[in-house]
Formats: C-alpha cells, sequence, structure tokens
C-alpha cells in the first residue's frame, strides 16, 4: 500500500479495493490458485532432476553395461569392440555372475550381481567407495550403499546360499555406481569361485559412446555390440536412460497433470483479471472522468487500476506460495534422488521465481484495460457515466423476444449481447472450468483403474496358500536392491528373530485339495521370487505361473500374455533398460536354473523402476507355487468355499481365504486428492468469474430492473431474467470445455506413462462414458447458475424505489 503513499491516489486505490470487494475476492483466489499450481509443478520438475545427470558425469558413468557369454566371446574378442565406431571410453572385461546370500540375522537378501574387479577407478564407472576400503583377496565382498544396515555392515558376514555349509564372505566396503552397474564387487577369483557353486558366470563390459542420449542412438549402439561378436554371445545390455529414469521417476508421473492445473489456473487468471479490470473501468467511467477533472493525469489512473488489480493479486499469490508448499510436501516426501536421500522442501528460488512471474502476469493483464481508463476523454466520461452504449444488444433483444418463452427469460438470453467481452470472459471461465472438471474425472478414473490393473490377484475369488497366513512372522524390511526399490520378502523366508519356521504345505497336496473341492470353475497356480536376467544389475522380481493364468494376466501394450514355456512376459522398462523388444530371447536364472526365454509380450506395469516379469513355470523345474488363485462356479459363495478349502489345508499348513480388494497406493491417493482439490480450486475461480461479470450486469441494470419490477415483475421473475442470462453461456461453455477437456486428458495421460517407462493400455485411457460426458456437459450450466445466484438473489430482493432512484 506504501508504494502509492498515503496522499489522493493511495486513498483512490484503497477505495477502490475496499468497494469491489466480489472482484478483490475473485482476482485474489485466481492467482492464489494459479500460484500453488505453478509451485508444486516447479518443485517437482526441480526433484525430478535429481542430481544423477551431475553424479553420472562425475563418475564416467557406463552409457551401456553388456553381459556377454564366456563361453563365446573370448577376451580378444571383446577387445576388440572397444575399437567400434563410436565409442569413446571403455572398461573391462570383468567377470560377473549373481547369488542371493543370507545376511547375520538369517535374513535371505535379494540376488546380488556381482563384479570382479581390481578397484574403483577406471576409464568407465569410477565407482565412488562411501565407506571401508575395497575388496583385495577371496572372502572380501564390497557391496553397494543402499544395502547398508544393522544386519550389513562393515565387518559382518555374508553366507553365499542358504545351504547349510555355505561359504561366507567379509563385507569390507561399501560403494556407489551411480550408472548401477552392480549391486556388489569382489577379487576376479572370488567371482569365480562363486560361480563354481552353480552360479551363472557371464561377462561384464562397460561403454560410453559419442552418441547416446537417446533411445534410438542406445538401440544403434547395441546393434553394433551384438554385430561385433558371434551369435547369441551378446546375453544383455542394460541403459543408461532407463537408469536415469529410475532415479528421476519418483516426481516425474506427477509433474505432467499438475502442470496442465497450473496452465489452466494461469490462463483463467489473465483471463479473470483483465475482466475484473476491464469491468471495473466500464461501471466507473464517471469516477474516472470526476477523478481526471480534479487533477489527476492519465499515467496515475492507469497505475490506480493497476493497483486496485496487484493488491489483491499479492495477497492470493502469498497464499498461493504457503498452498503450494504444503501441497508439494506429500509428492516430495514420495520423491527419492539416486542416493536415497528425500527432499520435503521447495527449491528457493522457486518460491521466488513464481510469484514474480504471477505478480508479472497480473500486472500485464490490468495493463490493458488500466491503459483504456488513462485514454478516457475527461467530458464524455462524466457525461456518459456507466450506461451501456446506446443501441447494443437491441439486435439480440428482438431476435430473442421472437421466442416463445417468458419476456424476463427472453430479455435475460438477450443481455450477454449487452456488454460481448464481458460476456465472452464469463464464456471462457465456464469453458476452462468445465475442461478441468472434465480432465479431472478423466485422471482419477485412469488413476483407479492403473490401480485395478496392478493387482490381477483381486480377480480372483479364493486365495490358496501353503503357508499359514496367521502364522507368518512379518521379516523386518529388507534392504533395497540396486535403484532404490525394496525387494519383496519370500512368504516362508527364516524368520530374522530366531523364531521357528512356519509349517509349509506340501503344493501337490494343496494343489489336490484345490481340485477336489466342490464348486471350483478353474485355478492356477503362482510362485513370487526372484531371478536373475543377464544383463541387468541385481535381482529381478518374477512371478511364475502353473496352468492357465490369463485370469491373473496385465494389461498388454503389445504381443500376447504367456501361452507356455520357454516365453515370458515383461513391461516396457525392461525392454527399454535391456535394449530388447518383443521376440528377442534373453536368458533367465532361478535359483540354479537358466533357460532362454522368448519376450512374447509387453505388459502395462507402474512398480517404479523395479522389474516384474511374468514367466510359466515349467521353465524352471525346482519351481513349486506358493499361492492358487481360485475362482468359483455362479452361485457357489466364495466364503463359504473358502472355509471349507481351509478346513482341509490347514491341517497340512497352509490355509484358504476369500481375495480382499487391496487398496489403492499412497502415491496414486495422493494424486487423486491433488486432483479434486485443484479442481475445485479451479471450478471455484470459474464461479467467481461469473459471479463477478454478473454482479456487474446487475449493478449496471439496476434501473432497468426497477422500471421492470414497477410494471409487474415479481421477484421470481427476476431471479429467472438473472439466470437466463448466464444459461446459454452455460450451454456453450460446457460445449466447448468437454471436449477440450477430454483432449487434455488423452495427452497428459500417455506423458505420465512415459515419465515412469510405460505405455497405456486402452482401459486406462478409455473412460469416459456418453451418459458421464452429458452430465460433464450440463456441468457448464450448473457452475454458470452457481455463480449467478447470488446476484440474482440479491436483484430480487432490491425494492423497487431504491431501484428507480439509482443512477
Amino acid at each position: 500500500m506504501s508504494l502509492f503513499g498515503n496522499g489522493a491516489l493511495g486513498r483512490v486505490v484503497r477505495s477502490g479495493v475496499g468497494r469491489r470487494r466480489v472482484q478483490t475476492l475473485v482476482i485474489a483466489v485466481a492467482t492464489m490458485m494459479a500460484v500453488a499450481s505453478a509451485v508444486v509443478a516447479g518443485a517437482l520438475m526441480v526433484a525430478a532432476a535429481a542430481p544423477f545427470d551431475d553424479a553420472f558425469k562425475k563418475q564416467q558413468g557406463a552409457h551401456i553395461t553388456a553381459q556377454f557369454d564366456p563361453a563365446k566371446a573370448g577376451t580378444a574378442q571383446l577387445e576388440r569392440t572397444k575399437k567400434l565406431a563410436g565409442v569413446t571410453a571403455s572398461a573391462g572385461p570383468y567377470a560377473s555372475t549373481a547369488f542371493r546370500p543370507v545376511d547375520q540375522s538369517g535374513f535371505r537378501m535379494p540376488t546380488l550381481t556381482v563384479v570382479g574387479r581390481s578397484g574403483t577407478d577406471a576409464d568407465v564407472d569410477r565407482v565412488e567407495l562411501k565407506s571401508g576400503r575395497w575388496a583385495q583377496k577371496p572372502g572380501e565382498i564390497v557391496i553397494d550403499a543402499s544395502f547398508q544396515g544393522p544386519s550389513a555392515d562393515i565387518g559382518s558376514t555374508l553366507k553365499t546360499s542358504d545351504t547349510p555349509n555355505a561359504p561366507t564372505l567379509s563385507v569390507v566396503g561399501f560403494a556407489v555406481s551411480v550408472g548401477k552397474s552392480a549391486d556388489a564387487w569382489a577379487t576376479a577369483a572370488q567371482v569365480e569361485a562363486l560361480a563354481a557353486l552353480g552360479n551363472p558366470l557371464t561377462t561384464q563390459m562397460l561403454y560410453r559412446f559419442d552418441s547416446a542420449s537417446t533411445k534410438q542412438q542406445i538401440l544403434a549402439d547395441r546393434a553394433k555390440l551384438a554385430s561385433s561378436v558371434d551369435s547369441g554371445a551378446l546375453l544383455g545390455t542394460q541403459s543408461w536412460l532407463d537408469t536415469k529414469r529410475a532415479a528421476d521417476q519418483g516426481a516425474a508421473a506427477t509433474v505432467p497433470f499438475v502442470m496442465a492445473f497450473g496452465v489452466l489456473g494461469i490462463v483463467m487468471s489473465v483471463i479473470i483479471v483483465s475482466s475484473v479490470i476491464s469491468g471495473a473501468v466500464g461501471t466507473s467511467l464517471r469516477r474516472i472522468g470526476i477523478l481526471k477533472a480534479i487533477g489527476f493525469t492519465p499515467r496515475e489512473v492507469v497505475r490506480a487500476y493497476v493497483a486496485q488489480a496487484l493488491i489483491p493479486a499479492t495477497v492470493g499469490i502469498a497464499l498461493g506460495v504457503v498452498l503450494g508448499n504444503l501441497l508439494a510436501v506429500p509428492l516430495l516426501a514420495d520423491t527419492e534422488s539416486v542416493y536415497g536421500n528425500v527432499s520435503l522442501s521447495v527449491a528457493w528460488w522457486v518460491d521466488v521465481a513464481v510469484p514474480a512471474a504471477a505478480l508479472l502476469v497480473v500486472g500485464l493483464a490490468a495493463l490493458i484495460p488500466a491503459r483504456r481508463a488513462g485514454r478516457l476523454n475527461t467530458v464524455e466520461a462524466i457525461a456518459v457515466g456507466r450506461a451501456p452504449r446506446p443501441g447494443r444488444g437491441q439486435w439480440a433483444h428482438r431476435a430473442m423476444g421472437r421466442l416463445p418463452l417468458p419476456r424476463p427469460v427472453t430479455y435475460g438470453l438477450a443481455t450477454p449481447f449487452t456488454h460481448p467481452v464481458r460476456a465472452l470472459a464469463m464464456l471462457l471461465a465456464v469453458a476452462f472450468g468445465t475442461v478441468a472438471a472434465t480432465f479431472a474425472v478423466g485422471l482419477t478414473s485412469s488413476l483407479n483403474e492403473v490401480g485395478k490393473s496392478q493387482d490381477p490377484e483381486s480377480r480372483a475369488a479364493v486365495t490358496v496358500t501353503t503357508v499359514k497366513l496367521n502364522n507368518i512372522a512379518p521379516p523386518p524390511p529388507p534392504p533395497p536392491v540396486a535403484g532404490g526399490a525394496p525387494a519383496s520378502p519370500s512368504p516362508v523366508a527364516p524368520n530374522p528373530a530366531g523364531t521357528s519356521k512356519p509349517k509349509v504345505a506340501d503344493p501337490a497336496k494343496v494343489r489336490a485339495a484345490v481340485k477336489s473341492e466342490a464348486g471350483l470353475e478353474s485355478y492356477y497356480g503362482k510362485l513370487q521370487t526372484e531371478v536373475a536376467v543377464a544383463g541387468v544389475s541385481g535381482a529381478v522380481e518374477a512371478s511364475l505361473y502353473e496352468g492357465d493364468s490369463r485370469s491373473g494376466s496385465y494389461e498388454m501394450l503389445s504381443g500376447h500374455w504367456i501361452t507356455g514355456k520357454g516365453q515370458v512376459v515383461v513391461p516396457t522398462r525392461f525392454l527399454e533398460r535391456t535394449s530388447t523388444k518383443v521376440g528377442d530371447t534373453v536368458r533367465m536364472t532361478f535359483e540354479k536354473e537358466s533357460a532362454d526365454l522368448r519376450i512374447v509380450g509387453e505388459s502395462f506395469d507402474t512398480s517404479g523402476n523395479e522389474l516384474e516379469v511374468h514367466a510359466d513355470m515349467a521353465n524352471f523345474p525346482s519351481a513349486q507355487p506358493d499361492t492358487f488363485l481360485v475362482d468359483v462356479k455362479s452361485g457357489v459363495a466364495a466364503d463359504e468355499f473358502a472355509r471349507k478349502l481351509a478346513a482341509v489345508v490347514q491341517p497340512m499348513g497352509g490355509d484358504a481365504t476369500t481375495v480382499v480388494e487391496s487398496e489403492q497406493s499412497g502415491v496414486i491417493l495422493i494424486m487423486d486428492a491433488m486432483a479434486v482439490l485443484l479442481t475445485l480450486m479451479l471450478i471455484a475461480v470459474a464461479g467467481l468469474g461469473v459471479l463477478n461479470s454478473v454482479v456487474l450486469d446487475t449493478r449496471e441494470r439496476v434501473h432497468d430492473l426497477g422500471v421492470c419490477k414497477a410494471i409487474g415483475m415479481s421477484p421470481r421473475q427476476t431471479v429467472s431474467l438473472v439466470l437466463a442470462s448466464v444459461s446459454a453461456i452455460g450451454v456453450v461453455g460446457g460445449l466447448l470445455g468437454v471436449p477440450a477437456g477430454y483432449l487434455l486428458h488423452g495427452v497428459v495421460m500417455p506423458v505420465m506413462g512415459r515419465a515412469v517407462g510405460t505405455g497405456m493400455p486402452s482401459p486406462v485411457l478409455d473412460v469416459y462414458g456418453p451418459v458421464e460426458l452429458l452430465l460433464l456437459g450440463l456441468g457448464g450450466v450448473v457452475l454458470a447458475m452457481l455463480g449467478a445466484m447470488i446476484p440474482a438473489g440479491w436483484a430480487a430482493r432490491t425494492r423497487t424505489a431504491t431501484a428507480l432512484r439509482t443512477e
């Protein structure tokens, strides 16, 4: 306020802000909404740009981490790959294997990819030693720093397997490879000793290329490697782009839809601020003329009306910054950088840049109508006052008067044509409010479909396990696998507290019990476990299926679900990380059994940077299901079926229960809540925009309303007149907003999918029904009516004599 002083100009500004309380509230809420969305979007973009790039550059991370079959690619042949066109640096060959250790507490850790290296330094992948020292002799191991904990620290030991007399390794250090080239490092001799125990032995090579910034370039580089060695020698590759996406994707999925709301909020702010100031100028012509007559210069008049927008905007911006920081916290809390650090605060420059930009936008939006006030002729402004231009909209009144509708309704339908610019602003406000509502309905529906698609087991009626559900002692959270994703504990993992293991039923006997139970429609067996995949560092989650598992299949983006032995279905991230495609073959190892499987399908999977593959259990003879998913015949009660089956399998050590639909994940719930909140704010802004325009129209025409009342118009007819003045705008706004919101949903959802490394299947995208779209279209009319309700009631209550005395 002090910016305009305590003199005449300051008093004019304060008077304008205090007198136009509706317009002041509209500007404040509109800017608060826009700034809050922009702050959240900015915070998430900063979080998504985690320190991966700097750390990757510092460590000279590998663009491609390749695994070769040592039987088909010797050292001499691998040395020649270092001289391929485009290779700027390389490291290796290193002996590599995968094993699943058991820590000191008896907990079976995730499968680790261990590489034989003599030190941290190399031309590619300069591993950073966080604590301890490097492994110098057999029996020592350095593991990724993400595994460090009470059961795995310097000096602790790891058994190389869960067999009774398995050799042990001493942990001598913790290190970090930003490119995730391995989970552990040891001497080459130690790696070969681990391979001698039955673990798969491969050879690792690390490469940097002069062109490796896009997926297409990575695929071209991989093709060079594959063509330079014998057929089948290249077992798999890992792309740095997928590792980067895994590090960045904590906030990446949320950014597109928050930015969409932010853009809607900013556009609505510009429309509303311009409309409010334009309306303030249009209804204050006489006041402006008087100000000029008593000595105000055109520049001072412009400053006064710009200030009347900036003051409430400043309040709204300040509230928006606070609200944006509060909204960003739950999203940032779910975001982890590549090092596992959690950021719970918005970057300081976001809190500075967004308000500054918002003030600039509001100032420019207010400047155009304010300059009109500055250019007004003093005499004309005083003479004309605030009366509408004579003859404006008369053709509309004549045309509407011919309609077979009550006269108050036709009068109201013609009113918007008196102020076409103001009507256009109201139309845009309603349209953008409808866009926000349509987009939010589609977004929340799609997110709910995503949640359902990621829990295919919930489609079964009954779950039968080989372990009693109430006997499973939950183990402590296992250390995360490479990339930050926690490993899923096995339901029969040893109890780290030292208590006895739960009794495990024979899968064959449980299967027989399921098949013999009356009312059975179909079933399939499933084992949730881990496998090692050539070319991928660390453990890979695997679902192995027995029988026809189509009822529990994931949504497919391409190809088909597994139909038999020798097939595997993988998510999009797997294809990108390994630079493979549907039809290629990959080598997978379960325990000590390896199989070359053909990729037959690309599944829709949103499980973050954790990979999960799906294959037939027949590929690994030693695998046995630990869960059976059962469907019952029509008319058979699932509860009764589960109770009878439980009575049979519980004495064996198993259990049976009805399937309870899993709850939505926290991230989806947060995004749902944020979408609803931002939508309500946008709708409120749109409603206030309508309210502002109708208030201006009603005040301008209060004398005309008095005349109408004097000749017999009832309060109910007055309300119908005011509401009719916005009904057509609501219809047109709905017709424009619904298709725009539909298209916005169709653009944003695929972008959100790409942000987390997957496409979107049709059930997630096709969420709108005809009835739903019709109701959303009618929502534009409802929004306009709600915005006009208060001024309509005010007009109906205004006394006739008071209205006639008003100029």
